[in-house]
């Protein structure tokens, strides 16, 4: 099981900030090459993406997860280097241990046990690596998707190594995630001095009601798999700095996370009737972060379940909560999706870190899932 902790240390030292990949996925295909997989590098922009593929026939498993990590902040309030992995105790250090280049050690290690183990397999196993997750996603796993898709490459089923664990490794499995949509919102005013408020026109006096009514709006009530949609204004300007001046424009940032009761055609139309209703003088501009998915039932969930069983005698929990993920360009294509990583208490934190017995028990729930679907059926 050392392999796990080897490749985690050699992937922490690579400094694959967003979109740079540092060697990371160079090290993957030389991995994989061994193990006979056929590789592909999809470069688009400043991103750099690999797929991989060992076989040719369907079903097909797919690893799917990225190289990037995002910056270390300041690297002198590390315990240590963030760019050196470092074992402290029973942990490992580093930036992208949790996030998740523990993760892809354990996928390389696990397929290379399993492919030993039964290289007459079914189907094919697959990589779907990218160096833009972190940053703005646009040229990273959703051109891979597009590119499949356009030859009509389709996945199974894919796992996606995202630190979805809270307390112990396994405990939480996402078998979806909820939609995301940004809105950007100004409000036209008039600008003048408060001295003289009828030349002028607030706008935030204008917005105020309106945005009351979209922050007290009951949007839908989720359901078994979705809490209800949430709506979250994030940030908000108006005003040139000075006290005597009213503003001639207001900024408002607000965000949804929303369920599969909803659309984000439906979000948007319901907004822009509460802005019409209070006579609003507006532009807005809507960027759409993906849609809800879902993995509810089928033999990916059903042997991800048992594996984890397997190794640490516990049951595991099914979610949906948490922010976006790749999986939301993959599960439009077919493919059930699942996500299953390390622990995520320190994930884009100061000293991130993974336990190094959680690597080998992700490792052992890897191989597992791999030996469920591609040998045992």
């Amino acid at each position: 099981m050392q392999d796990v902790i080897d490749i985690t240390k050699f992937l922490i030292n690579q400094r694959s900030v967003t979109p740079e990949d540092a060697g990371c996925q160079p090290f993957m295909k030389t991995w994989l090459e061994a193990l006979e997989f056929d590789n592909e590098t999809l470069i688009f922009e400043d991103t750099t993406n690999l797929w991989s593929r060992r076989g040719k026939d369907g079903p097909v498993f797919c690893f799917a997860g990225h190289t990037d990590v995002v910056p270390s902040g300041p690297e002198d309030a590390w315990q240590t280097p963030p760019f050196v992995a470092t074992e402290v105790g029973d942990y490992l250090h580093g930036r992208g241990a949790a996030d998740m280049k523990g993760s892809l050690a354990a996928m390389l290690s696990a397929t290379k046990r399993f492919v030993t183990d039964y290289p007459d397999h079914r189907g094919s196993i697959a990589f779907l690596i990218t160096s833009d997750e972190e940053g703005p996603f646009i040229n990273g796993t959703t051109r891979v998707v597009d590119t499949l898709e356009a030859r009509n490459e389709k996945m199974t089923w894919c796992l996606v190594g995202e630190p979805s664990s809270t307390e112990q490794v396994g405990d939480i499995v996402k078998n979806g995630r909820r939609g995301s949509l940004t809105g950007d919102l100004t409000v036209h005013g008039v600008q003048g001095h408060v001295a003289y408020p009828h030349l002028a026109e607030n706008p935030v006096h204008k917005a105020a009601a309106a945005l009351a009514e979209l922050a007290d709006t009951h949007w839908d009530n989720g359901n078994a798999f979705f809490p209800p949609t949430s709506f979250q204004i994030s940030n908000i300007h108006g005003g040139t700095g000075a006290g005597n001046v009213i503003p001639g424009t207001l900024h408002v940032c607000f965000n949804f996370r929303f369920s599969t009761e909803v659309t984000d055609q439906q979000l948007i139309e319901k907004v822009n009737q509460i802005l019409a209703s209070h006579q609003l003088k507006y532009d807005i501009n809507w960027t759409f972060n993906g849609q809800p998915f879902l993995t509810d039932e089928g033999d990916l969930v059903t042997a991800t379940q048992a594996a984890i069983e397997e190794v640490t005698g516990r049951p595991t929990t099914l979610s949906t909560a948490g922010g976006t993920s790749d999986g939301r360009f993959i599960a439009p294509t077919g493919a059930q999706v699942i996500e299953l990583g390390p622990v995520n208490a320190t994930i884009h934190k100061v000293d991130e870190r993974v336990k190094m017995d959680d690597l080998v028990k992700l490792e052992k729930m890897y191989y597992g899932i791999l030996k469920r679907l591609l040998h045992d059926q």
